[in-house]
């Protein structure tokens, strides 16, 4: 499938840039240019303004393959989103020869395995884990991009929600930026994302030892929230 995308042109390292579920290659227009490196973001298939396509990892995959052939990126280090930092650690697996790849903030979907939260009795969990998925559910009903043969597929990948076993096989540098804030939600979850946080701090280490994790005081949305932050921690990890 041939993607939509933005080169943002640039010296340095080729760097492949992709967005979260449900965004586009606008969401790097403030960071791009604070990266060292030649930049071309990419809608991913069904968003933005790339073809729609059944939502499978390795034709996903093998769409950046094609992305990266037609704008000469040799072997490039690849900076993703949410679900693009979830699709950086596969590319990252299927080429050991990457030089580096960072996932920001992508990792577990915020409505993952019970057994994923830590520090939360096992019934509040489950309560607030229904009262979750009953908002991503009526959220879902407004959008448009990705239709919802994807949103189905995407919310139900066992990678989607959970990537590290996928991050534990990667043999690349690679990096995971956290976020250290909740998005907004009802202040009744707040609990569940702070316990979804606490799972990720005690698993990465015992399954992921590979992975460099570097937390930052923003939320989710640290690509829009804190672009220059963002951009220095990324830049510091390729040059090194």
């Amino acid at each position: 499938m041939n993607l939509a995308a933005t080169d943002h042109g640039g010296g340095g390292p080729p760097i492949l840039l992709l967005h979260g579920a449900g965004g586009s290659k606008e969401a790097w227009k403030t960071l791009a240019p604070q990266l060292n490196g030649h930049k071309v973001a990419v809608d991913l298939r069904g968003h933005g303004e790339s073809p729609d396509g059944p939502w499978e990892w390795e034709a996903a995959l093998d769409d950046l393959e094609a992305t990266t052939v037609h704008f000469g990126l040799d072997n490039p280090v690849v900076v993703g989103h949410s679900l693009g930092g979830i699709l950086a650690g596969m590319w990252a697996r299927r080429h050991p020869e990457c030089p580096a790849a960072v996932s920001l903030d992508g990792h577990r979907s915020a409505a993952t395995n019970p057994a994923n939260y830590a520090g939360m009795p096992d019934s509040q969990v489950e309560a607030d884990l229904a009262k979750l998925n009953a908002i991503f559910s009526a959220q879902q009903q407004t959008i448009t991009r990705p239709n919802r043969e994807i949103t189905d597929a995407l919310r139900t990948a066992p990678e989607f929600l959970d990537a590290l076993p996928v991050f534990a096989e990667v043999k690349s540098p690679f990096l995971l930026v956290l976020a250290t804030r909740n998005l907004p939600v009802p202040p009744d979850l707040l609990p569940l994302m702070d316990a979804h946080r606490a799972g990720l701090r005690r698993d990465l280490p015992l399954t992921c030892p590979n992975v460099q994790v570097h937390e930052i005081d923003a939320t989710h949305g640290m690509v829009f929230e804190q672009p220059a932050r963002t951009a220095a921690i990324v830049n510091d990890f390729i040059a090194r």
